[in-house]
Parts: C-alpha cells; sequence; structure tokens
C-alpha cells in the first residue's frame, strides 16, 4: 500500500505560481513512477505529468508543457508539480499517483494509488 497525500493548492490570479506537493508513506516511494493528473468539474480526469523512477525520464501534456515542472525527491518521499503563467483553465482538482504497471504513463488505469486531490483554482 501507498498513502498519497496532496497540497499546495489554493486560488491564484493568472499568470501566478504555485507548486503542488505529494508526500508519499507505506510501500518504497522510489519505485512508482508518479504523475499528476487533474479533473475539471464536468470533465475527465486527464494526464497532466509523469516522472520516471529516479527521474530519468519526464512527460508533459501539451497544455502545460514549458510553464510546469514535474520533479521528486525520494528522500523525503515527495512529488512535486511546479505551475507556472497559470491559466484559467488549469482549474481543476489535482491528484498525483502511483503507477502500479509500469508503463502507459498516461492513462488512469495504469495508476494503482490515488491521493485525495488538492483544489487549483485560477482566476482571470
Amino acid at each position: 500500500q501507498v498513502q498519497l497525500v496532496e497540497s499546495g493548492g489554493g486560488m491564484v490570479l493568472a499568470g501566478d505560481s504555485l507548486r503542488l506537493s505529494c508526500a508519499a508513506s507505506g510501500r518504497t516511494f522510489s519505485s512508482f513512477p508518479m504523475a499528476w493528473f487533474r479533473q475539471a468539474p464536468g470533465k475527465e480526469r486527464e494526464f497532466v505529468a509523469g516522472i520516471e523512477t529516479a527521474s530519468t525520464g519526464t512527460y508533459y501534456a501539451e497544455s502545460v508543457k514549458g510553464r510546469f515542472t514535474i520533479s521528486r525527491d525520494d528522500a523525503k518521499n515527495t512529488l512535486y508539480l511546479q505551475m507556472n503563467s497559470l491559466r484559467p483553465e488549469d482549474t481543476a482538482v489535482y491528484y498525483c499517483a502511483a503507477n502500479t504497471v509500469g508503463n502507459a504513463y498516461d492513462s488512469t488505469w495504469a495508476y494503482g494509488y490515488w491521493g485525495q486531490g488538492t483544489q487549483v483554482t485560477v482566476s482571470s
């Protein structure tokens, strides 16, 4: 079992920045590829960014590429998402997730462990 707890969400203005954190406990955090997903009201949960074990690779949705940066600190069992130049369309609940399949990094079905989510609201 892996327990994931997100933090760092809030209400900001367009153009502002936020850093989300995801604290992990339980099984070895470092052994899992990790990702951030988000879900806006009335929409399906969508992939935002992913990171391989040992930070050997990162992946981003086109909509956030160049603005968001995913990182991990395995010594602290923590996943991060630095979000810059935020836009109103980034408004959503953001979830961190641990990949239990090992591939399909942008598919929700590949992730067996999820946090409870943190709300990000961006106003214009």
